[in-house]
């Protein structure tokens, strides 16, 4: 009998539309000899520049400023929104990149169009990577910008009671363990976090086996590659704040999880899913069929995309009382 795994095998699974986004970033990749082999400071700034594209477009802003937030870098989108009396909700959004890539700018159209979307303000902000900076040095930043912007949620201009956190891939795990030492603390959660395809535990899965490869963007060795840079000692990796899969999820906040099925952590999604039900957090999983990790910056030529930001554009809207333009 034929496998299911040889079956998938036998025709491509990735929704045409992600699959050109890829084959568009392979090529932006290609342009420079032996990526891998750059030293790191090159291969951040090179990556800027091959994701410069999918950034460009979407909406206009109704207000962009540039600030720091608890040390960091960082970017204030206010969106048009209806003429409202009440300060509207906002969305801490922490980009991903397996804590050792990406900014701010590479996310910058992502982050607009959760603003537009949901008519909320969106913060996003540039936390120290790794390896030069090791667990918990992001974990920290993350922490300390959302106190500031309950803090001083009034000179923003924002409600300090609907703030959400939210983040993609490395930015989604620090959105998680933000939430768990806030608790620990006992100091006030996020309303809601948004979840996107999030790497939320080193444990290989049957996913890392079958979606392994750069036909399906994320790769296992890169993924090991990350996790080791961001923490100093191995053992770090058992750490609940570290891998937040093995923590404690009772009391953290309502989530909406966007899971790529074509991803190597398609499973620990999932997982994380089926633990925050069983912790009796309130649970929106969504998995996209034909899309892989990193999906969402396609969404200039994806209609998969499209949809996945609308689905937790509403989610957030409903969750947080917004009012979509």
């Amino acid at each position: 009998m034929t496998s299911t795994i040889e079956a998938m095998a036998e025709h491509d699974d990735v929704d045409p539309e992600i699959r050109g986004f890829i084959a568009a970033l392979n090529h932006g990749y290609g342009q420079f000899s032996d990526f891998d082999a750059l030293p790191l400071p090159e291969r951040r700034a090179a990556a800027e520049t091959v994701r410069e594209r999918w950034r460009a477009g979407g909406p206009v802003m109704a207000e962009t400023t540039e600030t720091v937030i608890a040390g960091c870098r960082a970017r204030l989108y206010r969106p048009h929104m209806e003429a409202r009396t009440e300060p509207p909700p906002a969305l801490l959004y922490v980009h991903g990149g397996g804590w050792t890539m990406f900014s701010i700018d590479t996310h910058d159209r992502l982050m607009r169009e959760y603003a537009a979307r949901a008519g909320m303000v969106v913060i996003g902000i540039d936390y120290s990577l790794s390896p030069e900076a090791k667990y918990p040095v992001a974990l920290n930043e993350v922490v300390d910008a959302f106190r500031a912007l309950r803090r001083d949620a009034a000179a923003l201009g924002i409600d300090p009671a609907a703030i959400a956190i939210g983040g993609d891939s490395a930015g989604a795990n620090l959105s998680v363990a933000a939430c768990l030492a806030l608790r620990t603390v006992d100091e006030p959660l996020p309303a809601a976090m948004l979840l996107n395809y999030g790497a939320f535990d080193p444990a290989p899965t049957p996913s890392y086996a079958r979606f392994d490869g750069p036909a399906y963007m994320l790769t296992i060795a890169e993924m090991d590659r990350f996790w080791d840079n961001y923490v100093a000692d191995p053992a770090a990796l058992a750490d609940p704040l570290v891998a937040p899969l093995n923590a404690d999820l009772v009391g953290l906040p309502a989530t909406f999880l966007a899971i790529a099925e074509c991803d190597i952590l398609a499973d620990a999604n999932l997982a994380m899913a089926a633990r925050l039900k069983a912790a009796d957090v309130a649970v929106e999983a969504q998995v996209y069929r034909g899309a892989t990790h990193s999906f969402l910056e396609a969404m200039s030529i994806s209609t998969l995309a499209d949809r996945a930001l609308d689905d937790a554009a509403h989610w957030l809207a409903a969750r947080l009382g917004a009012r979509r333009s």
